[in-house]
């Protein structure tokens, strides 16, 4: 059984009754859920995931001031609730208030992801705030929130990313496939620099996986469940395999037709989408009419390559 699953048969077997019995007058205010970092908050755990930070177990968001009355004691009926449920050991809780289990302010789930009390609150928030943090932000699964205020934060997140900043990160993306994959990759190789060519492969790879996430409106998650994330998106969500194959393939000329291929399906749909007009298939220009669409002159301007991958 994966997390999500099993932290709802957790909830409804244990922590809804002690909530409607011994928090009544919170029972409408209290959201409960898994979501944030981890496997298992994105429905990517198996048995490899069980090795750490895994069992049964859920969320309690508190606004601020519901937590200043009521999360101490909260604390202590989450903590007394049964130890396993058919067979699954209960996850530990960070007394610290970390990770995905436990009482929580709701400001306090939020920070460490997007560095504010909620969604990124300017452009330049909206631009710098990995992708992967924002991914966590929005995962999951929220069982109840009769109150709204931690579903209506997540929702701003999930669909308020500016569209300058998204045009932004595409063009940033589009370029750094032009220039790992198209230019570096075949003249690494034609160096006799192997390792370079290897690295140039990779670098096109997670900025092709960032691009097609950002196509579907959507955030990539941390790179190890990237691909896998990649291959339920319905605009090019099929290429997820022809990466993985490029990448666990031998580095050689082959590999370049490969990024060929790739590039020249996305330069038809930047031109059938209207993003650009380049009928050239090199990447680079495509990138720089996508960039000149921006609005904003702060963010037109900024490096074509900016912001920085990360994934």
């Amino acid at each position: 059984m994966q997390g999500i699953e099993l932290s709802r048969r957790y909830y409804e077997e244990y922590g809804r009754e002690m909530i409607h019995s011994s928090f009544a007058d919170y029972e409408g205010r209290i959201a409960v859920g898994i979501a944030g970092p981890g496997s298992d908050c994105f429905g990517f755990d198996d048995e490899v995931s069980t090795d750490h930070d895994s069992g049964a177990g859920f969320c309690l968001w508190l606004t601020d001031e519901d937590y200043e009355k009521t999360g101490f004691a909260l604390s202590r009926a989450y903590a007394a609730l049964p130890g396993e449920i058919d067979g699954v050991k209960k996850a530990a809780v960070s007394p610290y208030g970390k990770g995905h289990f436990g009482v929580m302010k709701i400001p306090d789930f939020f920070l460490p992801l997007t560095g504010c009390a909620g969604a990124p609150a300017s452009d330049e928030q909206w631009l710098y705030t990995p992708d992967f943090a924002l991914a966590a932000a929005v995962n999951g699964e929220i069982f109840r929130d009769d109150l709204k205020e931690f579903t209506k934060i997540r929702e701003e997140i999930k669909n308020g990313m500016p569209c300058d900043v998204r045009l932004k990160k595409i063009a940033a993306r589009v370029i750094g496939m032009a220039q790992s994959g198209q230019y570096n990759y075949a003249r690494c190789l034609a160096h006799g620099e192997k390792g370079a060519a290897a690295l140039a492969k990779a670098e096109f790879a997670k900025n092709c996986i960032s691009l097609v996430y950002l196509l579907n409106n959507s955030y990539a998650p941390y790179y190890k469940w990237a691909l896998r994330g990649m291959k339920a998106l319905p605009v090019f969500g099929e290429i997820a395999d022809e990466i993985e194959d490029l990448l666990c393939s031998e580095t050689n000329a082959a590999g370049a037709q490969v990024i060929e291929n790739i590039c020249s399906r996305f330069a038809a749909y930047f031109r059938q989408e209207g993003l650009s007009v380049c009928r050239d298939d090199f990447l680079e220009m495509h990138a720089y009419e996508i960039q000149n669409k921006i609005k904003s002159p702060k963010i037109r301007n900024l490096h074509i390559m900016e912001p920085p991958l990360q994934m």
